[in-house]
């Protein structure tokens, strides 16, 4: 008796797509919030770690207030999340208890000038999730002296924070080639701050940014001080997230995108919702949730985009306000100006 052997034939076309499209729903996970928004969400509160006392970035105002850029995010990623801004409780730390704070569990998010390096993400476990300020290590001197610029700086005594980047880059400075220096390190910058005008450090060091204001603010006016030309340490600062859980991650990531990509399509805070539900761009109808519901890709609803500028505007709005031309600080854009101006922001489609 022949035994009896069966071979597939082809099948057409449409029973192939069919079984494609049902596998694809069988086997693909869906989208799920991950635990650390299953946590925030069962608390009500979003942890978000900021500085200490950073205007421009993370500093309260006389009425107990957080303001700055970094402040502002932790809001976004509130309003994403919860559906609230107000719904954030700021987390002060010093620089040294940043990172021990996010690994325990202290804090969701770090949003603390905290400069992105690989030693940072792969030796500590973290994961960052973009650039939201550009920034670059200079050094500060009182104006006459005879420092002009970096190799000038041999034997002095320079003030910087401990457990930094600017730390890190000036022991190789002094193990290389460059000036032999005197480093005293404090906890924070404030400290260091106090013992340069003090007059017990020849030099301060730190973010330009935040030297740029405390030279605008500083005690006899800023011609007292000068913040010298060129760059020690590139510093992409950027929002931080335990690692392993891809889904916070992910949504962390894509509210700083939403800000960007706002500003780029020219929707701001006071006109979100109107074009929401009046603009006839697809793309447009999509990123603001009138089509489709890509939010659910995140875990979130479907307005997560206009909450997020509602509360506190586009990626410009949120400069504007807190360092450049609508502050007191009048801080210049620079490298945090979008791609297509000649800057380094730049956000992936929303597709």
């Amino acid at each position: 008796m022949k035994s009896f052997q069966f071979i597939p034939r082809a099948l057409p076309i449409a029973y192939t797509a069919c079984i494609v499209t049902l596998l694809s729903v069988l086997w693909c996970p869906r989208a799920h919030a991950g635990d650390t928004l299953d946590k925030i969400r069962m608390r009500g509160e979003l942890w978000c770690g900021v500085c200490d006392n950073q205007t421009g970035f993370a500093a309260q105002d006389a009425h107990g207030r957080w303001n700055g850029i970094d402040a502002d995010f932790c809001r976004a990623l509130a309003a994403a999340a919860l559906g609230d801004p107000e719904k954030v409780r700021f987390v002060p730390l010093m620089s040294s208890a940043r990172f021990p704070a996010l690994k325990a569990g202290d804090i969701d998010v770090l949003v603390r000038s905290t400069t992105w390096t690989l030693s940072r993400e792969a030796g500590l476990g973290l994961a960052f999730t973009g650039t939201l300020y550009y920034d670059f290590q200079s050094i500060m001197v009182r104006s006459g002296r005879s420092i002009k610029s970096i190799d000038d700086l041999r034997g002095a005594t320079i003030a910087v924070v401990k457990a930094t980047t600017h730390e890190t880059m000036l022991k190789q400075l002094s193990a290389g080639q460059g000036p032999q220096l005197q480093l005293r390190v404090f906890d924070t910058m404030h400290a260091a701050k106090k013992a340069f005008l003090a007059g017990d450090c020849q030099i301060l060091t730190g973010d330009g940014t935040d030297l740029a204001i405390m030279r605008l603010n500083a005690p006899g006016g800023a011609d007292k001080y000068t913040v010298l030309p060129g760059k020690l340490h590139k510093e992409p600062l950027g929002p931080a997230v335990r690692r392993g859980d891809e889904e916070w991650f992910t949504l962390v990531k894509w509210v700083l995108f939403a800000l960007i990509e706002a500003e780029e399509q020219g929707i701001t805070q006071e006109n979100a919702a109107a074009m929401r539900d009046t603009s006839k761009s697809p793309y447009i109808q999509e990123l603001l949730g009138q089509a489709g519901n890509m939010g659910s890709l995140l875990g979130v609803d479907r307005d997560w985009v206009v909450r997020i500028l509602k509360a506190v505007g586009n990626y410009e709005e949120i400069f504007d306000r807190n360092l450049g031309g609508k502050s007191p600080l009048k801080i210049d854009r620079g490298y945090n100006r979008l791609w297509k101006d000649g800057g380094l922001l730049i956000a992936p489609p929303f597709r």
